[in-house]
């Protein structure tokens, strides 16, 4: 699945879990703040598992930081596609955000969430990097912005730590079955490599399946970036950006409540401009 797809699934999926507006699961309700912010972080968990490639476009997302990390986890995981698309890696990446959630400061102004804001800082700008907010090459905006997200996870984020965690279960899971369902396949099994028999791999029904190199598949959506992801990602993305639109709006009208009046007002007057004509 595309960079771009795979950070809209990981937001669409927590809009899913954490909001309990109409077509929502409500699953781990949070408020507007906690959805946008953690609808911005799971774009980016979305996409940690594409972490294990040195000439990737998130291995530069804030170099040369970024660029040190992903060789580290291409060399640990064995390359591309491999152990960060396993059952084991996702257990690795959801320690990784359990503990650093835990890392908070009680201060004066409050208690700042310090761990989630470091993390986060990788992972909101994975994400804009993968929607092609940013150049790929470059570190001055990519710092900027990427610094400016940590400052506002760490006075924003939620008190309780565990949404961290649950925001890198969300989307490691999301990129991994977004993964599956397409002809590639993932080794969920990872470091062990469970190969199909010689006199399995002909038949059609387990060659698509059960890949000869031990990777599992279940390729509906055909192959990376086909028309059929774009199918489906269109409707998934659209649910997304209205999702997070809605919590942005709702924290607003909270926060600057003439700006949100004015703007309704300017909307409504244009419209009975158009609708007068």
């Amino acid at each position: 699945m595309m960079g771009g797809h795979h950070a809209a699934s990981g937001a669409a999926a927590w809009v899913a879990i954490a909001s309990t507006g109409p077509y929502a699961l409500g699953w781990y309700p949070l408020d507007a703040t906690g959805i946008v912010i953690g609808g911005m972080a799971t774009a980016g968990t979305a996409l940690v598992c594409d972490w294990d490639h040195r000439s990737s476009t998130i291995a530069h997302s804030l170099p040369p930081l970024s660029n040190v990390i992903a060789v580290g986890i291409e060399n640990a995981s064995g390359g591309h596609r491999q152990g960060t698309h396993s059952v084991l890696g996702a257990a690795f990446f959801v320690l990784l955000a359990a503990l650093a959630g835990q890392l908070q400061l009680q201060t004066d102004w409050g208690l700042l969430s310090v761990g989630a804001g470091l993390l986060c800082m990788f992972l909101i700008n994975i994400a804009a990097k993968a929607l092609k907010l940013f150049p790929k090459y470059g570190w001055i905006s990519n710092w900027a912005f990427g610094l400016a997200m940590a400052g506002l996870v760490t006075w924003f984020a939620p008190h309780q730590w565990t949404w961290l965690p649950v925001s890198m279960l969300t989307g490691v899971l999301v990129h991994i079955v977004g993964d599956m369902i397409t002809t590639g396949g993932v080794p969920l099994l990872w470091p062990l490599v469970i190969k199909p028999p010689r006199f399995l791999r002909k038949l059609p029904l387990v060659k698509n399946v059960w890949k000869a190199n031990g990777a599992f598949s279940i390729p509906l959506l055909g192959r990376a970036g086909s028309r059929r992801e774009w199918f489906v990602l269109i409707p998934v993305s659209g649910y997304a950006m209205i999702g997070m639109f809605a919590a942005a709006l709702a924290l607003a009208k909270v926060h600057f409540p003439a700006a949100v009046a004015l703007g309704t007002s300017l909307v409504h007057r244009l419209l009975a401009a158009v609708v007068g004509n």
